[in-house]
């Protein structure tokens, strides 16, 4: 009888795992489907809102227009934040990955749609920044809120968030394959059986529908003729060189500009200052308004005389020298406009600035080298390696790199360009900077998940949740016949001693007065700070959780006291931290 049952046990728990799979695939294929649409949604959003705020807009008759279009923008967006979704919600990326290491991978459900109006508020009138950002979150909103809601365990809706971003990024950009190492360099998931199949039908699925809704018009479209000349091989190396030391540039700059608007307290003076600079930007340089990809198409077409023609530079010069500082004023102060959108109350992402950024770059060191030492180079090909290169660089995401741009182009005929520019690229860039500019600020704060498990565990553990805060205090005044009525009504066997202001002095424990506790005549002649032992170290509440580790670990201590600002807060347990990561490393495991 038992041998049975327990045979059923086993079948029924097999049959669930079948029928979680069997979920977690329909649902990808649902998240995959519902991100593309989003997608879609806020392009054609975007390309409306764009078209109709700048139909019939030139330098000459209207380009003041420029000045006041993104503050409006930015303005909308910022009262839509504060009074409709009173919740933050820029940095799409960096927030999903503080929720898949703090929040158990819960994204408020309200991301399903107001980063879309958000963005849609912030780039259509003209904000310096890309949608794909907002997308992701949107992808990953969805993921995350199907997933709760079939009472999915943290890794399934880990996965589904994974299928979301990796659907976004698909569903913008047709390129499936891009969609899903976006997923794992940037979101860092595990690539595992249990994982590549929904992450693949989620991005096959979305970039299907993609392909039904926009066709060709899918953002980039662009056919590489020709074949791989050997010979470029050491431009295409100089140039990913070229585009980490412009990555590390933006990135290191993005985090200084965006600080120094944090600082600014007053929420309507950061937003005139930030439309202000954004503004002055976009009328001298037009190819800042919105997010960039007509500049980068034009000049993948060899129309980069256009581009220049849009500004008001070219009422006063022309030719080589002046195009070419356009193009080099274009690389520099792109940083500048981008983070002005975003610091100042706007929402987006550096997704598009990048491959704008690299575009760009690639076009002005192709038309140099021609230039300077007379040798014939391929402007379209070192616009595309040059995005790839940036994207490398300031997202840490080569493979993402090689793979978006090897897919928009439809064929590999690219790909040893895009794999040592990418390549030299990234190396540069991590050269300098160990992470991102995704992961930066959360690698900082010990809040990243990596692919390493201990680390990952620990990232996700938040051990101020452990800190214990029952034990009974005492005095450094009170008498051992005080200690003993605490005792008899306390559950544990440690007392902390505190003064008056709430400063630990020491701890008391059980076993110290074991002996003396039934002794009468020292009830009244005995006090705590005779008692009391000093603790063999502090942890205080700020720390991360490898500083309590190591705390741990070099005292031996099974209790430490927890203090913040200098008061006593309460006791943590080696036992009790162990415990819990146990808990969350079963959680991580495979099935």
């Amino acid at each position: 009888m038992f041998k049975n049952r327990f045979l059923r046990g086993i079948i029924n728990q097999n049959l669930f795992e079948i029928d979680q799979v069997k979920l977690v695939y329909f649902l990808s294929l649902v998240v995959g489907l519902l991100s593309a649409l989003a997608a879609a949604f806020l392009k054609y959003s975007i390309h409306y809102m764009h078209k109709i705020l700048t139909e019939g807009i030139t330098a000459e008759s209207g380009g003041y227009l420029y000045l006041a279009y993104p503050l409006i923008g930015m303005l909308l967006t910022y009262l839509f934040v504060r009074y409709i979704v009173k919740d933050n919600i820029g940095h799409g990326i960096s927030r999903i990955l503080f929720a898949i290491s703090r929040k158990r991978s819960h994204i408020k459900t309200h991301n399903t749609w107001t980063s879309i109006i958000a963005s849609t508020l912030t780039i259509g009138f003209g904000g310096s920044v890309g949608a794909e950002a907002p997308i992701v979150l949107t992808g990953s909103s969805i993921g995350s809120a199907m997933g709760r809601f079939f009472k999915l365990n943290y890794k399934n809706i880990t996965l589904l968030i994974g299928c979301g971003a990796a659907g976004a990024i698909s569903g913008i950009f047709k390129a499936p394959i891009a969609g899903i190492v976006f997923t794992l360099e940037i979101l860092m998931l595990d690539l595992t059986t249990s994982s590549i199949v929904p992450l693949l039908i989620s991005s096959v699925t979305a970039a299907t529908i993609a392909y039904f809704l926009m066709g060709n018009t899918v953002l980039l479209s662009f056919n590489v003729a020709g074949a791989f000349d050997v010979s470029n091989i050491p431009w295409y190396l100089l140039l990913g060189v070229i585009s980490g030391l412009i990555s590390l540039y933006f990135s290191k700059m993005t985090l200084f500009l965006e600080g120094n608007y944090k600082k600014i307290t007053n929420s309507y003076l950061k937003l005139t200052l930030g439309g202000i600079v954004l503004g002055g930007m976009i009328y001298l340089f037009p190819p800042f308004f919105g997010e960039g990809y007509d500049t980068i198409m034009s000049l993948l077409q060899g129309n980069s005389d256009m581009v220049f023609k849009s500004s008001v530079f070219s009422q006063h010069s022309s030719g080589f020298l002046s195009i070419t500082l356009f193009m080099a004023g274009l690389v520099f102060f792109k940083v500048f406009a981008s983070s002005s959108t975003n610091g100042a109350g706007g929402v987006g992402g550096i997704f598009a600035p990048a491959l704008f950024l690299g575009g760009v770059n690639g076009f002005l060191f192709s038309g140099l080298l021609k230039r300077i030492i007379d040798i014939d180079l391929p402007d379209n090909r070192f616009v595309l390696v040059g995005m790839a290169g940036t994207m490398a660089g300031i997202m840490h995401a080569p493979l993402t790199a090689i793979f978006l741009i090897a897919e928009i182009t439809g064929g590999y005929n690219l790909l040893i360009p895009l794999i040592i520019t990418s390549t030299a690229a990234y190396i540069t860039t991590r050269s300098f900077e160990k992470h991102s500019i995704y992961h930066v600020q959360l690698a900082e704060r010990g809040e990243l998940i990596t692919h390493d498990k201990n680390k990952a565990v620990l990232t996700r553990m938040n051990w101020k949740r452990e800190i214990e805060t029952d034990l009974l205090k005492v005095k450094p005044t009170d008498n051992l016949r005080e200690l003993v009525k605490i005792i008899a009504r306390s559950k544990r066997n440690l007392f902390p001693v505190v003064d008056e202001y709430n400063i630990l002095e020491g701890v008391v424990s059980l076993d110290d007065v074991r002996e003396i506790m039934f002794q009468d005549e020292l009830y009244d002649t005995t006090f705590m700070k005779d008692l009391m032992t000093i603790p063999p170290s502090y942890i205080d509440k700020k720390e991360n959780i490898e500083a309590v580790m190591e705390a741990f670990r070099k005292t031996g201590a099974w209790n430490l006291p927890v203090l913040e600002d200098g008061y006593y807060v309460g006791f943590i347990s080696k036992s009790r931290v162990f415990s819990t990561y146990r808990e969350l490393l079963v959680e991580l495991a495979e099935e």
